[in-house]
């Protein structure tokens, strides 16, 4: 899914990332674990398109990608990239507090000129497919953390992605609903057999991938 080269990202004096190679597999889920300032979040960004990195390459293959470098393209480019084959989900839910759910989730895709009747199905449909359809009318501060979660993770599959990349997604949660936010991302990718890379410090989060990396100052170790 995946192939990352030399991979290096500072912020002044300081290296957030330190010239990685890895891997991510077209249906594998990989979980990648460090302290806070390891590095961690800055390559989820990285590996989003998100943040330009100062050197290296990451190289996307699945649906239209080829084996293309991220890190040549355009913003416009980079934009139609992510909402057409990636998902993210974020510690902050990041859903907007004048929508109803079902509105949140279809909103990533009205660049794409679908009607608002096949929007509405779609993102209703993938409500239903984290347990949530019965809040679709629920704007976000009528549901719980774990509710808001819920809805950011359909949010991110409503354009059918290859790719899921989560950063600390139980990390506003507590344990138990953070367990059932994970328990879930585990049977998306059962069900789906989309890749997902799952950012955490927690080591409980981290086990509930198919394979862990683990990050110190800004390297794989």
């Amino acid at each position: 899914m995946l192939r990352v080269e030399a991979l290096h990202k500072s912020f002044g004096a300081v290296a957030a990332v330190r010239g990685l190679d890895f891997r991510v597999g077209q249906h594998e889920f990989l979980s990648i674990i460090g302290r806070s300032g390891s590095g961690k979040s800055t390559l989820l960004y990285l590996l989003a398109g998100l943040e330009a990195p100062d050197g290296g390459h990451i190289y996307c293959y699945g649906k239209d990608c080829n084996g293309r470098d991220i890190v040549q393209l355009t913003e416009n480019d980079l934009a139609v990239w992510r909402r057409r084959q990636v998902g993210l989900v974020f510690q902050a839910f990041h859903l907007i507090p004048t929508l109803s759910a079902v509105e949140n989730v279809a909103f990533p895709l009205y660049p794409e000129h679908i009607s608002k009747q096949d929007r509405r199905a779609k993102a209703l449909a993938c409500l239903e497919q984290v347990g949530l359809a019965h809040r679709a009318g629920h704007r976000p501060t009528q549901l719980s953390g774990g509710e808001q979660q819920r809805v950011a993770i359909a949010r991110a599959l409503i354009g059918q992605p290859s790719l899921i990349l989560a950063d600390e997604p139980t990390g506003n949660l507590d344990s138990q609903t953070g367990q059932e936010i994970i328990k879930l991302f585990q049977k998306l990718h059962a069900d789906s057999g989309v890749a997902m890379v799952v950012i955490t410090h927690d080591d409980k989060v981290a086990a509930a991938a198919e394979r862990i990396l683990k990050m110190e100052d800004g390297r794989i170790v």
